[in-house]
């Protein structure tokens, strides 16, 4: 056991002491100078070209600025309440004329699937609706 504590005590401080010593730097280098610009000017057109005059003798006021003309709003009409009897041949359809449309199999699987024969029979009436 002493041998371990020794050993442990004499790496600290040889840890100390590397650590306290003095680290070499690294030479500084030399930033590379970049040569400078030069800004070559473009060069004057050919043509001499004369700027126009402007005439605002048609300016309008009233074309720049119109008046808010008031929109008259349009009545909304009271929605029509929706009937399953908007067509008296769709909506006297029994099972029978139902199943002869679509099938058994669709019929019972729409009746399952909806809760019921009268769902069935108003995707029937959908259907033949369209």
């Amino acid at each position: 056991m002493p041998n371990k504590t020794l050993l442990i005590i004499f790496l600290a401080t040889a840890l100390l002491m590397v650590g306290c010593v003095e680290q070499p730097q690294p030479k500084a280098v030399k930033a590379v100078e970049k040569p400078k610009q030069t800004y070559v000017a473009p060069k004057a057109p050919k043509k001499n070209i004369k700027l126009k005059e402007v005439e605002d003798e048609n300016f309008s006021s009233e074309y720049m600025y119109p008046k808010a003309k008031k929109q008259e709003v349009a009545k909304v009409k009271e929605p029509v309440a929706y009937t399953e009897d908007i067509n008296p041949a769709i909506s006297s359809m029994s099972n029978g004329e139902c199943i002869a449309m679509i099938g058994q199999e669709k019929f019972d699987k729409y009746s399952q699937m909806y809760g019921g024969s009268s769902a069935a029979l108003k995707k029937c009436k959908m259907l033949k609706a369209m």
